[in-house]
C-alpha cells in the first residue's frame, strides 16, 4: 500500500488523542504493522514558555523510537514541523496551562507531527489540535 501525506498524517493524530499509556502503545504497534513508525510525548505547563522544551521532547522522542535518524535533516524536520504545530494552537494557549500530547510519525519520506492538548483554567477547557507535515530523505 502507498501510504501519502494524508496517511501519515491521519496516523500523527491517532498517536496524539491516545488517552493513556496503553492506548498509545497499541496505536503504535498497529501502526507498526503498516509500516509507519510512530512516537509520542506528553507535554505540559505554560506553553509559549516551555517551546523549546517541547520542541526538545519531539526531537528525543523521535529519535528513541527510530522515527527519525540522529541526522541535522532529520532533527530539522521534526524541530520545524514541531514549531509549526505549536504555533497553530499557540494563539489560544497564550498566558494559559495546556496539557496534551505530541504524536509523530513517519513512513518514508512523509513526517507529520500532531499536537493534541487541552487549554484553560479548572474545568473551563479549550481543546485544539495542530498538525504539520514534512518531507525528508529515506534514509533508514
Amino acid at each position: 500500500m502507498q501510504l501519502d501525506s494524508t496517511h501519515i498524517a491521519k496516523a500523527s493524530i491517532k498517536v496524539a488523542i491516545t488517552s493513556s499509556r496503553e492506548d498509545e502503545q497499541r496505536v503504535i504497534r498497529e501502526l507498526g504493522k503498516e509500516n509507519i513508525k510512530s512516537a509520542a510525548v506528553d507535554i505540559g505547563g505554560n506553553l509559549i514558555q516551555s517551546i523549546p522544551k517541547i520542541i526538545e521532547r519531539a526531537l528525543v522522542a523521535s529519535r528513541r523510537s527510530g522515527v527519525i535518524k540522529e541526522c541535522h535533516v532529520h532533527d530539522g524536520a521534526v524541530a520545524g514541523a514541531a514549531r509549526e504545530a505549536i504555533m497553530q494552537v499557540a494563539s489560544k494557549a497564550n498566558g494559559m496551562n495546556a496539557g496534551g500530547k505530541i504524536g509523530i510519525t513517519r513512513s518514508k519520506e512523509h513526517l507529520s507531527v500532531c499536537i493534541f492538548m487541552s487549554i484553560g483554567l479548572l474545568h473551563l477547557n479549550e481543546v485544539v489540535i495542530g498538525l504539520s507535515h514534512r518531507s525528508i530523505p529515506d534514509i533508514y
